[in-house]
């Protein structure tokens, strides 16, 4: 009777394939995304200047969660791999009054740029009407901070999510705030270099000029969650 029972068993499972595996989205999987959080650590990613994630940066349900302002070790995150051409995709929501931001081509050497921001652009994630840079041109959610200003009326309320997508493809930058492209340049060349000059990184040497690097999480003293965070190199 057991023999006949287990036999049954494996059948069964032969039959409907085995055990089934829960994934984060199968068929995009197939499609080239990578995960960059696989919703229950820090792995793949580390604070700037370190090895690992400041002990702020939490995972709680299947997000990862700055809890700022209680004196933990948090920093910037950068994720441990460089992209180069890239679709990025993830969703964010702010605190009251928060600031935060997405970050890419991030050159991952502290002793030659003391902040990621020293080389990496920032697509901003705010509390517009909370925070003071809400009311500063260029410094609003979606913006390609302080060089761009954003398409308006597309970021939703504190505490709700935001889904973002950043690709960077043959030069061109496009940046997407839920389901709408709110930015969209060209790297590198002379509007690229005039919003540069025109901006607080005019005085960083190679801010703007690399167009491949590490992803980071923004560190601005305030809480912040990313989740559904991955990437399809292009």
């Amino acid at each position: 009777m057991q023999t006949l029972l287990l036999s049954s068993l494996i059948s069964l499972s032969i039959l409907v394939g085995g055990p089934v595996k829960k994934t984060e989205n199968p068929i995009e999987n197939k499609k080239g995304w990578i995960s960059l959080f696989d919703g229950k650590t820090t792995k793949g990613w580390h604070s700037y200047g370190k090895t690992t994630a400041g002990e702020a940066w939490k995972v709680e349900d299947g997000s990862i969660h700055l809890d700022a302002g209680k004196g933990l070790s948090a920093g910037d995150i950068v994720t441990d791999e460089s992209f180069d051409d890239f679709d990025l995709k993830l969703e964010w929501k702010i605190s009251k009054n928060g600031n935060s931001g997405v970050i890419f081509f991030i050159q991952d050497d502290p002793k030659k740029y003391e902040q990621i921001w020293f080389t990496g652009p920032e697509m901003q994630v705010l509390d517009n009407d909370g925070h003071p840079d809400g009311k500063i041109i260029k410094h609003r959610a979606g913006n390609l901070y302080d060089l761009i200003e954003g398409k308006e009326g597309v970021v939703k309320a504190v505490g709700e999510w935001n889904q973002v997508e950043i690709i960077s493809n043959k030069g061109k930058l496009d940046l997407m705030l839920n389901g709408v492209t709110v930015v969209s340049t060209t790297l590198g060349d002379d509007n690229w270099k005039k919003l540069v000059a025109g901006s607080k990184f005019k005085t960083k040497p190679d801010f703007g000029k690399i167009f491949s690097g590490h992803i980071g999480l923004q560190d601005h003293g305030n809480e912040v969650w990313f989740r559904d965070i991955k990437i399809k190199k292009l």
